[in-house]
């Protein structure tokens, strides 16, 4: 009589490698989320400044990523908070979103990180810094006291 779990008189169990083929796929689809997730964060039209001794940061605590758009006809920036689509065009607006944001990030942050929130400006290299000091004000005021930028390597950097 044939059965799928091995001979019971010699005590081998049979490697069975369907299960284990299920369980990588299940893993592969995870990382395949999570991975797609990060990167939806982010503006990819935005042209990041070049800094050569940039360091990859390290992720942990929540983040909330601020990308700033700068309009150069309108001489205007447009903000939006972890790629969301809604251009904001005030600092009130701004504030606002970014406590919503920073809510929602600190209840998303695992047992034994860092508690604190960081913000992450990913600015347009042809961005004034007044509009980056007002981005940075925003984030006092949502109550965000860790900040970091986001720059290019010189490897990662268009060519001309």
């Amino acid at each position: 009589m044939a059965s799928g779990g091995g001979s019971i008189e010699s005590g081998e169990p049979e490697f069975q490698i369907a299960p284990m083929i299920d369980v990588l796929l299940v893993l592969l689809i995870f990382f395949i989320s999570i991975t797609s997730m990060e990167v939806l964060r982010i503006d990819q039209d935005i042209v990041l400044p070049v800094a050569e001794d940039a360091v990859k940061a390290q992720k942990e605590r929540g983040e909330v990523i601020l990308n700033v758009r700068y309009d150069e006809e309108n001489r205007k920036a447009r903000y939006n908070i972890n790629a969301d689509s809604r251009p904001i065009e005030t600092t009130d607006i701004l504030v606002a979103e970014l406590t919503k944001a920073v809510g929602i990030a600190q209840a998303s942050i695992k047992a034994g990180w860092n508690p604190n929130v960081r913000l992450v400006i990913r600015a347009d290299n042809n961005t004034p810094s007044f509009e980056i000091s007002r981005a940075m004000n925003a984030g006092a005021e949502a109550g965000i006291s860790d900040i970091a930028f986001s720059t290019a390597s010189r490897a990662d950097s268009p060519t001309p």
